[in-house]
């Protein structure tokens, strides 16, 4: 790699640029040497480039790539990215390849790219984005159309970490490369799908953003929805982003909240005190910062149809909460049983089960065998692989894709509106009040009434 790609952190000051973005780069860079970058860092705290530079270095530390941090130019500028003067002021000059990466919330995001003007922006820049992308179906069409009228949709990475989870990727491995599954990839073999992602976590002081997201918000609609994607999607041409972003876009138009019923295909709750390895945690009411008033779930739970000719009629279920204790973090495909079973096999014959960690990095596949005592009984047997946890973190994953300025892994401006489209009868359902908002023990594995159970 010959030029260097300069990367533009926007919120450089902040935490999610400390703790996930820049150890992400220092890792990205210690495992490609060739690869240069120059880092300008913008924010509104009184900074100096010593300051950066101290907490690019800190946080290269922490991904075991301090050295990495003397190949980076790294310089501060202080910037309030709502105001046009000011972005022009910091983007002038700027050549090569350049990234600007959103790392603030997302009204901030929105009156950056209100200020912004195509004028300002370097030829072929790319703009990162993280979630949640607008606040409903329209509010995400009004900030696409906004983007539109900056750079083309190719430029634009909205950003998924879940997307450069290996094991997110581990499926396009095991469905498309094994004979075994891929033709058994359908209604025609499997009863339900169940991806979950629970949290030990509590709020953890995160109160000004999640006690308006909730857990629907947070994970089903910004990230659930991805992986639900990546599993249902048709098996497209290429992993080229034009392909892989058609397919799993499709399999986003064609999903609907199960049966039309919102009330009875989603489930809500929070947690109250309890305790969590030891740690006691207060009810999510009494945390720092809640307002009890606006009723925020603390986990969520929905049940989707994918409606097309390969998936009508199987049950996905998306769930994801915190403060849950043996939480499981999966992807959880449930195969039908055989149609017969010869007289004289004794025992269970339920289907074969599937299952995909989402961290640690595993897989395995749940079997009827014959039994080790009497051959004619059956009993289950699971046969499991370590996948490792991959070679890059998730956002290094992402931050090459950004720097490299291939959007396969970001989330396409049409995809972005259909999850929001998806849960918009959740949400109204919730809002009136026709789901009960139940409640939990911190440390227990939810009410205990809820179907999964890992």
């Amino acid at each position: 790699m010959d030029a260097a790609t300069t990367l533009v952190i926007f919120g450089a000051t902040g935490d999610l640029a400390s703790r996930l973005l820049l150890p992400a780069l220092g890792q990205l860079l210690a495992s490609e040497p060739d690869r240069r970058v120059n880092l300008i860092g913008a924010g509104t705290e009184d900074w100096s480039d010593a300051a950066l530079k101290k907490v690019v270095r800190t946080a290269f530390a922490a991904s075991d790539a301090e050295a990495a941090a003397d190949r980076v130019d790294i310089s501060y500028q202080q910037t309030d990215i709502t105001k046009a003067a000011d972005l022009k002021r910091l983007l002038k000059g700027l050549k090569g390849q350049v990234a600007l990466y959103f790392a603030v919330p997302p009204a901030v995001t929105a009156a950056a790219c209100e200020a912004l003007t195509p004028e300002m922006l370097p030829e072929g820049v790319m703009l990162a984005m993280e979630k949640p992308f607008g606040t409903d179906e329209e509010g995400a069409r009004e900030l696409n159309a906004r983007i539109a009228a900056l750079v083309p949709e190719q430029q634009v990475f909205r950003v998924d970490h879940f997307l450069g989870k290996s094991t997110t990727l581990n499926l396009l491995g095991a469905r498309f490369a094994n004979r075994l599954l891929e033709p058994n990839w359908s209604a025609e073999s499997i009863d339900s799908v169940t991806i979950v992602y629970d949290e030990k976590l509590g709020l953890e002081g995160r109160a000004g953003y999640y006690d308006h997201a909730g857990a629907l918000v947070d994970m089903i609609q910004s990230h659930l929805l991805q992986v639900l994607a990546v599993v249902a999607m048709e098996q497209p041409a290429t992993l080229d982003q034009a392909d892989f972003r058609e397919a799993t876009s499709a399999v986003l138009r064609a999903t609907r909240i199960w049966d039309d019923d919102p009330a009875a295909s989603s489930r809500r709750a929070r947690y109250t005190a309890g305790s969590v390895d030891g740690v006691e945690k207060p009810s999510y009411i009494d945390e720092p910062g809640v307002d009890p008033a606006r009723n925020t779930e603390t986990l969520a739970e929905a049940t989707f149809e994918v409606r097309n000719a390969r998936w009508a009629g199987v049950p996905f279920t998306l769930r994801s909460g915190k403060a849950l204790g043996n939480p499981g973090r999966e992807v959880v495909v449930h195969f039908k049983a055989v149609r017969h079973v010869p007289v004289g096999l004794r025992g269970s014959a339920a289907g074969a089960v599937l299952r995909l960690s989402l961290g640690p990095d595993q897989i395995s596949l749940e079997l009827n065998l014959n039994g080790a005592d009497d051959p004619f009984v059956l009993e289950r047997a699971t046969l499991s692989a370590d996948l490792g946890p991959g070679e890059l973190l998730a956002y290094a994953e992402v931050l090459s894709g950004i720097l490299d300025a291939d959007p396969m892994l970001s989330v396409r401006g049409d995809a972005a509106e259909q999850c929001w489209r998806i849960l918009e009868p959740v949400l109204a359902a919730w809002a009136g009040d026709e789901v009960p908002l139940e409640e939990y023990a911190a440390g227990s594995r939810g009410p205990e009434h809820w179907p999964y159970r890992r």
